[in-house]
């Protein structure tokens, strides 16, 4: 398999209904549909530089309902987060050309997307190190893709569970007029691609808006539904986070076209919004 490409792999269904995974070959077929397919699994991504284990991987877990990309390095990496939704990221923290616990660090400090760390058997500070970063799980070399799988359903079972104010279930992002923002990545990508980064106050509030789009919030109800989100938001203004919110995504803040001032009542997201599963 050729370093450094991001290959998403086909699930196809076998003659009795299961699934069967194609050939592992360079001219991997890539597959457009996945995402809009229900019937798919979650989007795991695994970043190893070792084609060994790549292969393992993308092998094992594809025969087990998860959609699966893998790729060798962590500018792949950011060109699949950019592209797709990921649900959970397998991440080796000993990659030969970079430092993982930097991808680690830089993955947890932009996105909430649930990572299980991939060690050595002696690198216990580095498992300690990816821990305290927010890595939701560990797995040390070598290991049994059995294994992987287990710990794999159990982070995504435990991340599910878990209750996100203004997120409901199954929602991956919102669009409207153009823009979209990732809720697993936490990226606001604007109409012509460009993105735009968002405070983690105005992340929280701004999944509440596009959560209950034409719906007046008061500022109370802001704050209340934002509060999950342990951010500054506590401690400022919403009319402050509403304001620079504004700032990065009206044409005209002075006259805002997407948040609405409702004088006396809150604030209203006033355009349509479509979900995206």
């Amino acid at each position: 398999m050729e370093a450094g490409r991001a290959f998403p792999f086909q699930l196809k269904q076998g003659r009795f209904g299961g699934v069967r995974l194609p050939s592992m070959r360079p001219e991997i077929e890539m597959n457009s549909q996945t995402a809009e397919n229900p019937s798919v699994g979650p989007h795991v991504l695994a970043v190893d530089d070792d084609p060994i284990i790549r292969e393992m991987i993308a092998d094992y877990l594809a025969r087990h309902d998860l959609r699966v990309t893998v790729v060798a390095d962590g500018r792949s990496m950011g060109e699949v987060l950019a592209a797709e939704v990921v649900d959970l990221i397998v991440l080796d923290l000993r990659l030969k050309a970079e430092d993982g616990m930097n991808l680690a660090r830089k993955l947890r400090d932009e996105s909430a997307i649930p990572i299980i760390m991939l060690t050595g058997r002696s690198d216990e500070a580095d498992r300690v190190m990816g821990l305290e970063l927010g890595a939701d799980d560990y797995i040390t070399k070598p290991f049994s893709p059995r294994e992987l799988l287990a710990r794999i359903r159990t982070v995504l079972r435990r991340r599910s569970s878990e209750v996100r104010q203004g997120r409901p279930e199954g929602i991956r992002a919102y669009r409207f007029d153009g823009w979209e923002l990732n809720l697993n990545t936490r990226r606001l990508t604007a109409p012509k691609g460009e993105i735009t980064v968002l405070s983690k106050g105005e992340f929280s509030l701004f999944v509440v808006l596009l959560g209950a789009p034409h719906r007046i919030l008061s500022r109370d109800q802001l704050l209340d539904l934002s509060r999950l989100h342990n951010d500054e938001v506590y401690n400022r203004a919403v009319d402050i986070q509403i304001m620079r919110l504004r700032r990065k995504i009206e044409p005209d803040p002075a006259k805002p076209k997407y948040i609405r001032t409702e004088r006396g009542n809150g604030y209203v997201f006033s355009v349509n919004v479509e979900t995206v599963y």
